[in-house]
């Protein structure tokens, strides 16, 4: 099953089209604008789920959003370690989970 997340921006990395599994990546919240829910939801998910790009991606996302850069640079080097995985956007569209990482950091790297 692929995952859907909201990486980084306006991109989004949901959860495979369910609802459940949106819910679960922090998607919804993160597309409501309710921060706070979505990284309550995301550390959940993360007690179960250490090794899961899209919570990683999704939580540097927050972070970077949240002023947290140091954190958020940490999650996404985290990503960049392990092997990448195609991961589906809110758009449809598939993305590695490596270039989301990159494409992260240099929004870091920019702002």
């Amino acid at each position: 099953m692929r995952m859907v997340v909201l990486a980084v921006a306006a991109t989004m990395i949901a959860g495979a089209g369910s609802a459940v599994a949106q819910e679960r990546t922090g998607y919804q919240a993160i597309a409501a604008g309710d921060l706070a829910t979505a990284e309550a939801t995301i550390a959940r998910e993360r007690a179960i789920f250490t090794q899961r790009p899209e919570l990683m991606l999704n939580l540097a996302a927050i972070y970077a959003r949240t002023g947290r850069v140091a954190e958020a640079r940490a999650l996404y080097a985290d990503v960049l370690q392990r092997d990448g995985v195609d991961l589906e956007l809110g758009d449809g569209s598939d993305v590695s989970s490596h270039l989301i990482a990159k494409r992260g950091l240099a929004r870091l790297d920019t702002a």
